[in-house]
């Protein structure tokens, strides 16, 4: 029998390489370190390998790792044509997802449901942007290929994932509980889980859980960062700052952070920090800002990447690069781009130059369409976070009392608590600022 992938698939290469290959992708589905490296040596072990260019790009596209992606496009598609059917459309699909067409994939994915690789990619999760600015789409296109699968850790905790989005907690945490319990260090599994803690409010169950695992079974993941960023968040609702600064001392300091999740974990941490309740000694934003670099900041690979870069660039109190990322995504050919992220940097320009109420209202426009930016309502609550400060500052304390309220009836907080508290004790604006601080760029 030639060579193989995880899930049956012939590969085009030696035996070598194969096993390089599969080494580095399964890395990837546990999200464990080292899965780059590895899916580098196959194309090194034979150049001629097609689908490990692709991978290698797409690495590079979604999450930051240093590869030169045009280059590993062209060397997949000169060697796609001695590889097979599958291999050809798996090169495809990842050049026309890189351009920025991803309905090759999703076809890719209907047709191989075992390419777990781009069944990956096509779910926003940890690891990926997703391919559909649709939740539901994205859903299906998990739950069409599952059966596929069997009872396999990989597939039950991706499953958890979309149950969790699909608000289905109980249901989430079963499949979860029943992947790691396989395979305890699945990285999605356990990402899966932490979400159902935080979204349910579960905050000491899990922290505790998860400063466990980050220590234990997930120590050898590759995205630790995110995983301490969920422990910070439970930490930061149940207003524990001195556990939070302690967090970010010891697993999230931004120099440590692989590819974008300097941005992403750290940087969207250190913003939420300063926005809580006694918040004010949080970190400045400005190693975070220097590590991402103005490539990513202001020309973002997704419009996710997009929304977390404009907020850095409100911390850094950086008017000129909100403008820059705005104009460039009003440009950019993809629709969440023009339509969503450039509105969102628009707004925040507003706030740089002390303009509360006009930026609150343009971010109450944007609410209802922010779920175009990827990622998870965890993550995209950055925005929502974002109003209600811009509205504190403003004066406006109803509306932001009714933003709080409604999110404690999502789940408690004793964070939001507090926030609520602040408001309803503010009748200056000096006492506002000196709860909730946009302006950390002086810090």
């Amino acid at each position: 029998m030639g060579c193989r992938d995880l899930y049956g698939y012939p590969l085009t290469t030696s035996r070598q390489a194969a096993e390089a290959y599969r080494d580095g992708v399964g890395d990837l589905l546990r999200l464990r370190a080292g899965a780059a490296g590895r899916i580098a040596s196959s194309v090194a072990l034979d150049p001629t390998f097609a689908i490990g260019h692709a991978t290698l790009a797409l690495l590079g596209h979604e999450m930051c790792v240093q590869v030169d992606i045009e280059s590993r496009l062209v060397d997949a598609r000169l060697h796609a044509g001695r590889a097979t059917e599958r291999e050809r459309s798996h090169v495809h699909a990842v050049q026309r997802h890189l351009q920025g067409d991803s309905l090759p994939l999703v076809a890719h994915v209907a047709a191989y449901p075992l390419d777990a690789v781009l069944l990956s990619v096509a779910m926003p999760t940890i690891a990926f942007a997703g391919v559909t600015e649709v939740p539901e789409q994205a859903w299906n296109i998990v739950e069409q290929a599952a059966p596929a699968y069997g009872d396999d850790p990989w597939i039950n905790g991706l499953l958890a994932f979309v149950r969790q989005e699909q608000r289905r907690f109980d249901d989430a945490m079963d499949l979860a509980c029943r992947s790691l319990l396989v395979e305890p260090s699945g990285g999605h599994a356990a990402h899966a889980r932490a979400h159902a803690h935080y979204e349910t409010g579960d905050h000491a169950a899990g922290l505790a859980w998860m400063d466990d695992w980050v220590v234990g079974e997930g120590a050898a993941t590759d995205s630790i960062t995110h995983f301490a960023w969920h422990a910070a968040l439970h930490e930061l609702s149940l207003g524990d700052l001195d556990a939070v600064r302690r967090r970010y001392e010891t697993q999230l300091q931004p120099r440590h952070a692989v590819g974008c999740r300097a941005l992403v974990d750290t940087g969207s941490l250190l913003f939420r920090w300063a926005l809580t309740p006694d918040g004010v000694d949080a970190p400045a934003m400005d190693e975070v800002v220097a590590l991402t670099g103005r490539h990513v900041l202001e020309e973002p690979a997704t419009a996710f990447l997009g929304m977390h870069s404009a907020v850095a660039l409100l911390a850094v109190g950086d008017d000129a690069g909100l403008e820059r990322l705005g104009a460039w995504s009003a440009r950019n050919p993809n629709p969440t781009h023009r339509e969503v992220l450039a509105p969102l940097a628009g707004a925040l320009r507003l706030l740089t130059r002390g303009r509360w109420s006009e930026g609150a209202d343009r971010l109450a426009e944007l609410t209802p369409h922010c779920w175009r930016l990827g990622g998870s309502d965890a993550q995209r609550e950055l925005v929502e976070e974002t109003r209600i400060a811009a509205l504190l500052r403003a004066g406006r304390y109803d509306e932001a009392r009714a933003l709080l309220d409604a999110r404690l009836d999502r789940r408690p907080a004793v964070r939001d608590r507090r926030w609520r508290e602040s408001a309803l004790r503010s009748g200056s604006e000096d006492l506002v600022a000196a709860h909730v601080d946009l302006d950390l760029a002086e810090r």
